[in-house]
């Protein structure tokens, strides 16, 4: 044990690059606990979706949505004005947001329950863990 401060003395890059990977590796095991934010994966999803009456808030934007987006998704707007208008609409029920990889729908989610809201869940993996999944997609 006594040699411990030699070896990080002699060895300061190396215990940097540990320290820094131990506390990405931790960010990404325990980071969505830390958020707030349920994640739910494409099969949950599709529980709330039949079982909760849930909306999904697609925030990719609009010509990605028109490519293909989960059947009855509303696309979010960027503007937060319009999109406090879309969401007082559904405020009683569970909102699910979903982007494409599930980065920007959990920082969302985080911003929309902030706003007061209860119920809302973020996508894990995006829309694409939902095709992964084999969930259908649309584009009307």
């Amino acid at each position: 044990m006594e040699r411990i401060p030699e070896f990080i003395g002699n060895h300061l890059f190396l215990v940097t690059l540990f320290v820094a990977l131990l506390a990405l590796l931790l960010w990404n095991l325990f980071g969505d606990a830390l958020s707030g934010v349920e994640q739910l994966a494409p099969a949950e999803a599709t529980l709330f979706l039949n079982r909760q009456n849930a909306v999904v808030l697609d925030l990719r934007p609009q010509g990605e949505f028109e490519a293909g987006h989960i059947i009855n998704a509303l696309n979010l707007p960027a503007d937060p004005d319009a999109q406090q208008k879309v969401l007082e609409k559904h405020r009683d029920r569970p909102l699910i947001a979903v982007c494409q990889n599930g980065m920007l729908s959990t920082r969302t989610a985080r911003a929309i329950k902030l706003k007061g809201f209860e119920k809302v869940y973020s996508l894990k993996g995006g829309l694409a863990a939902w095709r992964g999944a084999g969930l259908p997609v649309t584009r009307d």
